[in-house]
């Protein structure tokens, strides 16, 4: 019984803290769009999208993930064209 409980408590935290990463990915992305290329881009609809996407779809989520990863360090231009491949599908 006791293992039992530890295993749903340990699974439930994985979910958590995978749901607490996918909103950070998320939001770093959709607000990065917004610096980057356009001062109007509803970010908190992006995130939402992004957030349903990626709780229904676990490459979508992988590609969040990249996607926040790879633009993290580098200038605007520099991730328009470094991180195309890994951000085509999360933004516009």
């Amino acid at each position: 019984m006791t293992r039992a409980l530890g295993l749903v408590l340990l699974l439930s935290g994985c979910v958590v803290v995978q749901k607490v990463d996918t909103a950070i990915d998320c939001h770093g992305v959709c607000s990065r769009y917004q610096s980057c290329f356009e001062s109007t881009y509803d970010v908190s609809a992006c995130e939402l999208r992004c957030r349903d996407a990626s709780s229904t779809d676990g490459d979508y989520r992988r590609k969040a993930d990249m996607c926040n990863a790879c633009i993290s360090e580098r200038s605007c231009a520099s991730a328009t064209f470094a991180c195309v491949v890994e951000c085509a599908a999360i933004v516009p």
